[in-house]
């Protein structure tokens, strides 16, 4: 077992973990830790708790300190500084007619790198670009191309529902969402009813996937032939979050169309005489 922390660096990023050491740290907190991109600042999600080392990626980085009033000042001039790079940066994609989006920027802690965030239909020559925009910041310059989800979890914005984006907000990382989760939860398959503002599928998609499926698997699927306390029927439609079935019955020679909750059903066998419960 090893005593970790987890830091996260951007509201509803992911939670990385960090050796605390013996420093005293609380949920909240803005922390100085060494990562891979340098010194960076960041908030403390999960407080120090004991983990299987197995579960943690070795070689575990080191918190440095708690921060200091001297290190938020110098982070929220980053921030400002972040401000004026961003609109440089949209100059000198306008001179060199690059067919690119700039999404954001992100200064280093320790200013030693500044990162601009693009998106752009296809691969991008933007050697030039870099030289330029490293003679002007005297720093290193890393130029890194995103998808549209990561756009739309970067800059935010109001979902079909209009509540805030669920990647803006609380998500911190995406799950695959497939097609099959919506025609399961019985949604329409119009694109713009299932797609959210980034122009795939929704994420809120995989929220009651698992529960669908659940239910699903202990219900009839349509086309099954039951008995049902008025006669046999076939099996036309299922409500899912109802856990009813629509059954066709053929009732003197006139049909009619009825809903059963599932537990009033018996599924027919082909021979005809053997009857199994749901």
């Amino acid at each position: 077992m090893i005593k970790v922390v987890g830091i996260r660096f951007k509201r509803a990023g992911k939670v990385y973990y960090f050796n605390p050491g013996d420093i005293d740290i609380q949920i909240g907190q803005k922390i100085i830790v060494e990562t891979v991109r340098g010194i960076e600042m960041g908030e403390v999600a999960v407080g120090p708790k004991m983990v299987d080392e197995n579960e943690v990626v070795a070689p575990l980085k080191q918190v440095i300190r708690v921060a200091t009033p001297g290190d938020c000042d110098h982070d929220r001039q980053n921030k400002e500084k972040e401000k004026d790079a961003f609109q440089i940066c949209l100059q000198k994609i306008e001179e060199h007619n690059l067919e690119m989006k700039l999404v954001d920027v992100e200064y280093t802690f320790d200013n030693k790198k500044i990162i601009f965030y693009f998106t752009a239909d296809g691969r991008v020559d933007f050697r030039e670009l870099v030289k330029d925009l490293a003679a002007i910041f005297k720093t290193r310059i890393e130029l890194r191309q995103i998808g549209v989800r990561d756009e739309a979890k970067m800059l935010g914005g109001l979902g079909p529902c209009g509540r805030p984006l669920c990647c803006a907000t609380f998500l911190g990382d995406f799950e695959p969402v497939s097609i099959k989760m919506a025609k399961e939860q019985n949604l329409s398959l119009n694109p713009t009813k299932i797609s959210g503002i980034c122009g795939r599928l929704m994420c809120c998609l995989k929220y009651e996937e698992e529960i669908y499926e659940d239910i699903r698997r202990e219900m009839f699927p349509i086309g099954t032939k039951v008995k049902t306390p008025d006669g046999e029927g076939i099996i036309v439609d299922i409500n899912l979050l109802r856990q009813t079935a629509r059954v066709k019955l053929v009732l003197e020679e006139e049909t009619d169309f009825k809903d059963y909750p599932v537990g009033q059903l018996q599924k027919i066998i082909d021979n005809g005489t053997e009857k199994q419960d749901l």
